[in-house]
């Protein structure tokens, strides 16, 4: 079994920049910004051929009762109760501090082993960084620079010591990575919740709970998911909160990242130009989609009705991808909208044989030929497949610069009806054959 390593501190001790450090990665959002971090954040390391699991936690505040604080420590308790080795991470410059006191003593209580990490320590003589956390009794300090680097080797090292050779990761390349985006309080976290069965990430009536994109790995009806709770994304002139801005960016990111999309719109608010600017961002990255209204129990039969003819007025051109009518809070729809990504990731990732790509090409040619270019009407021979995510087609022939865009579309929903293909779009390119005579001159 892979060992679990939680990496716990009060806020801005540099939790989020060790986790990049051990995981050789730039998932977690870093900014010199307190809680910053909020939600567990999951990422995989590999040290001379022992895997671990690295878990990134939000500020721990423990003396937290209410409100979005007492949430982040709730998360970060439950990363406790599933770790096999916590690292208490402490800044050498601040010193000790009351709260790194409290921590200590609801780790105590949680009984897995510790190992106390004095960070930020570039420049300082080592003893002189430790001096202070002595005190707190829970062994030999190790001072370190998550930033620089410095002594990170040697402390995943020694805290592997205590776990057996593993094996490499599994590799989860090959199963579906799903993207939650949509504006902001829609109930995207909420449904990821849903999807996983707990509170996994953070969810409270407030916009902009989620600020960093989360991957969540997950295991249901014996097929393994990764999951992406992303955050809001606001209209751009609404945007001026540097950490908001750098949520956008991870978000954008996700998007790219993910195989399927699933699109969150809210049933009692309008769909708005920022929901069909975040749409054609999606289409433009060539994205398998879901589209699930939300909160779908809580509307009348008028708003319902509204909410139809709104979607189909504004997001039209999204006819490719299925649309589910939900409820993320009660778990309505959502199995339903868990196959259609299913049949989307499917779709996206079909291979498609040359033959049949070419018959369907002859088809659709017979059925609509190309407009003609001056005297000459371009000639379409035959198609075979480029990639996938999206289906790249690509189609070879003789005057192919001059094809409109409208046919382009044409074949690409041709394409789309020929295979069944639900959920992605198709991407066209046409390949133009060189005429072996250009080079010639005339006599």
């Amino acid at each position: 079994m892979t060992p679990t390593i939680v990496l716990v501190g009060r806020p801005n001790v540099g939790k989020s920049t060790l986790f990049n450090r051990m995981t050789r990665s730039r998932q977690a959002l870093v900014a010199d910004i307190p809680g910053l971090t909020r939600d567990r954040h999951y990422g995989h390391g590999n040290r001379d051929g022992k895997s671990f699991l690295v878990v990134d936690t939000g500020g721990f505040e423990p003396i937290a009762r209410d409100g979005l604080l007492k949430e982040m420590a709730r998360q970060t308790m439950q990363a406790v109760d599933e770790a096999d080795a916590v690292l208490l991470l402490v800044d050498a410059r601040q010193g000790l501090t009351p709260q790194d006191r409290r921590i200590v003593t609801e780790l105590r209580k949680a009984g897995r082993r510790l190992w106390l990490v004095v960070n930020k320590a570039e420049g300082l003589a080592a003893e002189t960084a430790k001096a202070d956390f002595h005190e707190l009794g829970l062994g030999e300090p190790l001072a370190i620079s998550a930033a620089h680097g410095e002594g990170v080797r040697d402390l995943v090292d020694l805290v592997l010591e205590q776990f057996p050779a593993q094996q490499q990761a599994e590799d989860l390349s090959r199963h579906p990575k799903i993207a939650v985006v949509g504006r902001p309080n829609v109930g995207k976290s909420t449904l990821v919740n849903t999807l996983l069965g707990e509170d996994r990430v953070i969810t409270f009536d407030q916009p902009g709970t989620t600020r960093d994109s989360i991957y969540i790995d997950f295991e249901r009806n014996g097929r393994q998911y990764t999951l992406i709770d992303t955050a809001g994304v606001r209209r751009r002139g609404k945007v001026e909160d540097v950490v908001e801005k750098f949520s956008v960016v991870k978000t954008m990111q996700a998007i790219e990242d993910a195989n399927v999309v699933v699109l969150v719109l809210d049933v009692m608010q309008e769909v708005s130009d920022q929901d069909a600017h975040l749409a054609g961002f999606i289409l433009e990255a060539g994205r398998a989609l879901v589209v699930a209204v939300n909160k779908w129990d809580a509307a009348d039969q008028e708003s319902r009705e509204k909410a139809k003819r709104d979607y189909a007025r504004k997001l039209n051109f999204l006819d490719f991808a299925p649309l589910h009518f939900i409820s993320a809070r009660a778990g309505t729809g959502v199995v339903s909208m868990l196959k259609s990504v299913d049949t989307a990731y499917a779709s996206a990732m079909a291979k498609l044989s040359t033959p049949k790509l070419t018959r369907a090409l002859i088809a659709a040619v017979q059925k609509q030929s190309p407009p003609r270019s001056g005297v000459s009407r371009p000639k379409l021979r035959y198609a075979h497949q480029g990639g996938m995510n999206p289906p790249l087609i690509m189609i070879h022939g003789n005057g192919l610069d001059h094809v409109p865009d409208s046919y382009r579309r044409y074949l690409e929903r041709t394409f789309i009806s020929a295979f069944q293909l639900s959920g992605t779009p198709v991407r066209v390119f046409f390949k133009q054959g060189r005429n072996p005579y250009a080079d010639r001159k005339k006599p």
